[in-house]
């Protein structure tokens, strides 16, 4: 078993700011959960917390069921994988995934059955003799890995673990991190400011922004139906394009904005399902902007064109508005030269709202909305 519950878990630093907000959060036995945020939200701060490795200032850490406040470290039933590898560098692969075993009084058959047992998992049984300075960063990480492992602990916590690692490396350790969480399904909390690491790890991910919860959820409803403007802006790649606009009229089937600067009109089908003000963001997806015939969307001009191989990211300007967006077009699509004139459709179904405090509009929709077309 290894769930996981805070219940108004707050910390403050001396006579400083409240740096966690009171964070309330259930994480069920076997779930991989991602916390992810820009650097100083509080996300490292609270995975510290949960490992005992900082002071609790207020609220309940509970570890199936049981208040671990004031337990030490090795009495919670968790293991830690860092940044940094931290391996002894005078030890075998096999002595440093053994070690805490050992200092724990376990015999040497117990010792040396549970380090062959994480290394299988693995895969680096041809490891076990080499010291640290004879293997690469993707090796020692899976070495802290297997260090972990042995202890079998109830809850798995990693703190950045692949920040070391090159892009390419990155990639194959997320994999071998999802096929260990599918072999062992032990409940793991993974800490990154990556979000591209937090969409393709996380069951569930906790977007945290100055020591609150900002929204949590499967990655692809973060994706498709962000909360706030934060979380629209803080997950996807590019960010999600945010456009200042102004609410012109709703009804029952439709409503419509207008971008600031009165560039163009945008029809979204349904109606708001609370009062909204006039002050609006308009939020929309780089793969949701088009190129359309000209006079029939958005007049923009190109900037810079980045070709990724399958898909290429044109950055435009759009005028009036004043405001760079980003669109992800096939690439026979983005062939153009900078400085050339295009017109941006938006695909208004896919569009999110934001009203003037950054919270998304939940929109309600009848037959008739459902048949209302995009029309920029």
């Amino acid at each position: 078993m290894g769930e996981l519950v805070l219940r108004n878990v707050a910390k403050t630093y001396g006579e400083g700011p409240q740096v966690i907000q009171g964070i309330d959060l259930h994480i069920p036995d076997g779930q991989f959960t991602v916390f992810v945020g820009p650097s100083g939200c509080g996300k490292s701060t609270m995975l510290r917390m949960i490992a005992g490795l900082e002071s609790v200032s207020g609220g309940d850490i509970l570890i199936d069921g049981v208040r671990v406040n004031e337990l030490q470290p090795a009495d919670r039933g968790i293991s830690m994988v860092f940044q940094s590898y931290a391996l002894y560098p005078h030890m075998t692969v096999a002595e440093n995934m053994g070690f805490s075993l050992k200092l724990s009084g376990k015999s040497k058959q117990e010792v040396r059955e549970a380090v062959e047992r994480a290394a299988g998992i693995l895969q680096i049984n041809h490891l076990l003799e080499r010291k640290p300075r004879a293997l690469s960063g993707g090796q020692r990480q899976r070495v802290a890995i297997g260090r972990a492992i042995v202890r079998k602990p109830r809850v798995f916590l990693f703190d950045e673990p692949l920040s070391n690692l090159d892009a390419a490396l990155r990639v194959q350790m997320r994999i071998e991190l999802a096929k260990l969480h599918r072999e062992l399904g032990t409940t793991m909390i993974y800490v990154t400011h990556d979000q591209v690491e937090a969409m393709t790890l996380g069951e569930k991910i906790v977007v945290f922004n100055k020591g609150n919860i900002e929204q949590i959820g499967a990655p692809l409803d973060l994706y498709d139906r962000p909360a706030n403007r934060f979380v629209g802006g803080f997950i996807g790649s590019p960010q999600m394009n945010m456009l200042p606009a102004v609410l012109v009229s709703q009804g029952e089937t439709q409503t419509v904005v207008t971008l600031a600067g009165g560039s163009g009109s945008i029809v979204l089908p349904g109606c708001p399902a609370r009062s909204i003000t006039s002050k609006l963001t308009l939020g929309v997806r780089a793969e949701h902007l088009g190129i359309g015939a000209p006079g029939e969307g958005l007049p923009a001009r190109v900037e810079l064109v980045e070709h990724l191989g399958d898909v290429s990211i044109l950055h435009a300007h759009l005028d009036g508005v004043g405001q760079a967006i980003s669109l992800k077009l096939d690439k026979k699509d983005a062939q153009l030269p900078v400085g050339a004139r295009i017109d941006v459709k938006v695909a208004s179904s896919s569009v999110t709202l934001f009203d003037a405090n950054g919270i998304a509009v939940a929109f309600e929709h009848s037959e008739a909305a459902a048949r209302v077309q995009a029309v920029v």
